[in-house]
């Protein structure tokens, strides 16, 4: 299995900005499909964005469309996701995901099966 570390969330004002990362690692690491997803208290946990192993192919939740962009580092077991015009509905523990075993780029939280701790992502 894979351990994966999320970091750079906090409180941010409506309209700001944040950028999380996620570190991978773990001798069962290399590169694959690698998600964000988040749960806001009492709601199921719900995905935001996926990106392909090359880094080239993306899939975004309708809400954080044209705001959210997913990437990560080419050779580097780095995952990121900046996040702009937040809005108070993007609050939420927001969690990092790898191997996906459903259909490509899934956005279906049962598909991964590595998981990180999260970080809290607050806008108000």
């Amino acid at each position: 299995h894979v351990q994966l570390v999320e970091s750079g969330g906090g409180l941010v004002q409506p309209g700001g900005s944040l950028r999380l990362s996620c570190a991978a690692s773990g001798a069962g690491y290399r590169p694959t499909t690698m998600g964000w997803f988040r749960q806001a208290p009492g709601m199921e946990r719900e995905g935001v964005a996926a990106i392909s192993a090359s880094g080239v192919s993306t899939n975004y939740a309708d809400s954080v469309k044209g705001r959210f962009t997913i990437s990560r580092l080419k050779d580097a077991n780095i995952l990121h996701l900046q996040m702009n015009g937040l809005k108070p509905d993007d609050s939420a523990m927001y969690y990092c995901a790898a191997w996906n075993t459903g259909p490509y780029l899934s956005l279906d939280p049962s598909s991964y099966r590595d998981w990180g701790q999260g970080t809290q992502v607050t806008v108000s």
